[in-house]
């Protein structure tokens, strides 16, 4: 295990948190580092908006798709207990998917399913829900609910044959999936997640539905226009897109704050720590896509990007991480006992290998020594 250097780990921070405000790609972001479970950094930068309210640990971002991990911890969870299995397919809790059909864009019928997409489909990336954006889009009646949300994958069809490609579904896959934990559960996902995982590691600001006081602290949606910042209005009562917040968006619908994430990062640093056996978590973080349909420096795992060859240029090999498309995003790095968080709410520079996130961790792993 290499540590990290304080002084050299705040001035690296420093200057790209400097270059994202210069070269307004952010009104303010927010970082965390820990290494042995001791804070190396914690730092905030900037404004909430076009304002002069500061960011502080507090301020209250959306996640996007860094809600996915937390859904793969709540599925594993009705994996422990036995109530859910990785392999078991969705039309086992779902019938309305035994007559599904695999269709292209244009919404040619291709035949039905070989196999019926399982829950490690749904996790994986490999269920051929929800990745095909040639497809028509959805419409705001689709948005509504996750019933709507089925109804309208069910409408369109998959885009593959299950477990024959991996391609990123943004929310498809995990409404899905969410609908099945709610069934399993016997409560409403909030509830579920409430009761299992934020309440027992006290996020007390993680939510699909935030209160008056907490919808104060989410910070406003940064844009550039014409070169210029300004705020990017987002539909009212939206958390992602134009999603009802109402809509328990298992994929990409939570806010949180810097402080409640590194919460939830420690607990998965920590092999599940208190919420799960270390035997199921490590589930989470092995590769689940074969190599032959996933070839290259990262492998999905459930709801997590795992680093599998030595060549990824910045994590090391065992990593695993995950971003969202408005810019935040974290990983756990097992080998040097380190979890670092990034949190910005912007249309600019946003998702998977995102600069602002490229440069996080940069800055960290020349800090190490």
């Amino acid at each position: 295990m290499k540590l990290l250097d304080k002084v050299l780990l705040e001035k690296n921070i420093d200057d790209i948190a400097k270059y994202d405000i210069d070269n307004k790609k952010v009104f303010g972001s927010a970082y965390a580092v820990f290494q042995n479970g001791e804070a190396v950094l914690e730092k905030c930068y900037g404004t909430t908006g076009a304002n002069d309210t500061r960011v502080t640990r507090d301020t209250i971002f959306r996640l996007a798709s860094m809600t996915k991990p937390i859904t793969s911890v709540a599925a594993l969870i009705l994996v422990e207990r036995g109530l859910l299995s990785l392999d078991d397919t969705v039309d086992k809790y779902l019938p309305q998917f035994a007559n599904i059909r695999i269709k292209d864009a244009a919404g040619k019928d291709l035949g039905a399913p070989k196999n019926m997409p399982t829950i490690r489909n749904l996790l994986s990336h490999t269920s051929g829900i929800g990745s095909n954006y040639e497809k028509p889009p959805m419409n705001d009646k689709d948005m509504q609910s996750i019933d709507s949300s089925i109804q309208y994958i069910i409408r369109v069809g998959l885009d593959f044959e299950p477990g024959t490609k991996q391609a990123y579904s943004g929310t498809g896959a995990f409404d899905v999936l969410t609908k099945i934990i709610e069934m399993v559960s016997g409560v409403d996902y909030l509830a579920f997640l409430k009761r299992e995982i934020f309440e027992p590691l006290n996020m007390c600001d993680t939510t699909f539905l935030p209160n008056d006081e907490q919808w104060g602290r989410v910070t406003a949606m940064h844009n550039r226009v014409d070169g210029e910042n300004v705020e990017d209005k987002m539909r009212e009562g939206c958390i992602f897109q134009n999603y009802p917040a109402t809509h328990f968006l298992g994929g990409a619908g939570l806010v949180s704050t810097i402080k409640d994430y590194c919460k939830f990062a420690t607990l998965l640093l920590n092999n599940g720590g208190d919420i799960l056996k270390k035997t199921v978590f490590d589930q989470l973080h092995t590769p689940q896509v074969p190599i032959e349909i996933m070839n290259g420096n990262a492998r999905w795992g459930l709801g997590v990007r795992v680093i599998t060859r030595p060549e990824y240029p910045t994590l090391p090999v065992g990593s695993y991480c995950w971003s969202g498309a408005y810019g935040a995003h974290f990983w756990i790095d097992p080998v040097n006992n380190i979890i670092a968080v990034f949190m910005k709410n912007s249309r600019i520079d946003g998702g998977s290998g995102n600069e602002s996130a490229v440069k996080f961790e940069e800055a960290v792993y020349q800090a190490v020594k």
